[in-house]
């Protein structure tokens, strides 16, 4: 990629209404729906025994709503759907991955990138990683954009969000890190109870092998990260290239000077941080102080 340097402005996580997904998740939709009647099942009744509130389950048999993963799981075992609901589950979590890479030009050639990285490291000053977020705390973060977003956008945006996080499921898994400024920790964005189940989040993460976690504390005297968050990427076979994101600008960088410079700094922050399990006391104690 040479010495390229690419800006654009960016909203979010778009994600197209293309090739029939809108289409396909009111015909998953229909399915559950389907299942349910034939259950002897109301809205409230379902949604009570799936975790869903009425008003979710009622969004997600629309097809306004993107079925998580879990739910379509656990809907055909309370619906004895023979098998239905599991195997479109399959085809929801690769049509939430396909979506998740239409994104703006910027953002797109990101997550391609994050997709296929052998390496992911990242040091994160204002939220939690965007693979390591809560579906609630990804929702608060959209519903607290200014402007407004629509609900449909935000439902679009969680959806890809969470799709990216396929990446931790999959083996041989890419070698991750991340170091997180202990007030990202400290700010309950959302509400206590959607805060406190990102940490602990994080704290199930962090048993995945290969995956670190580190906390740069409030009482460092030495941060060399002031300059802001940003994440390193190491493609196959290609040379590591980084990305910023600030007020919604994204920055793809590949020149290898300015790449090199921002991976020996983020050494240094490695080396600044809380090793991991200092990390994860930290993350427990926050949680005990509730």
């Amino acid at each position: 990629m040479g010495g390229v340097e690419r800006t654009v402005f960016d909203d979010g996580e778009t994600a197209e209404n293309s090739d029939g997904v809108a289409e396909f998740y009111a015909a998953v939709g229909k399915l559950i729906r389907l299942f349910r009647e034939r259950a002897g099942l109301t809205q409230r009744e379902l949604a009570e025994k799936l975790g869903y509130s009425e008003d979710q389950l009622g969004a997600v048999e629309r097809g306004k709503r993107t079925p998580r993963i879990e739910i379509l799981t656990r809907a055909e075992e309370v619906l004895n759907a023979g098998g239905a609901l599991r195997i479109v589950a399959d085809d929801v979590m690769k049509a939430k991955i396909r979506i998740s890479t239409r994104h703006p030009a910027f953002s797109k050639a990101f997550t391609y990138e994050e997709g296929r990285a052998v390496e992911i490291h990242g040091f994160s000053t204002l939220f939690i990683p965007g693979l390591l977020q809560t579906e609630a705390h990804a929702r608060a973060l959209y519903e607290m954009r200014r402007p407004w977003l629509s609900v449909e956008q935000i439902d679009q945006w969680v959806a890809a969000r969470l799709a990216r996080q396929e990446i931790l499921t999959r083996w041989p898994l890419p070698t991750m890190s991340w170091v997180i400024d202990e007030s990202v920790l400290r700010r309950p964005l959302g509400g206590w109870d959607v805060h406190q189940e990102q940490l602990l989040r994080l704290l199930k993460v962090a048993e995945i092998r290969g995956l670190e976690l580190q906390v740069m504390p409030l009482s460092s005297t030495e941060n060399a990260g002031m300059g802001g968050p940003f994440t390193l990427l190491t493609p196959p076979g290609r040379a590591q290239i980084a990305y910023v994101e600030v007020q919604h600008v994204n920055r793809l960088i590949t020149d290898p000077e300015e790449v090199r410079k921002m991976a020996a700094r983020y050494g240094t922050l490695r080396g600044q941080a809380l090793n991991m399990r200092e990390s994860l006391a930290l993350i427990e104690m926050i949680l005990g102080e509730r």
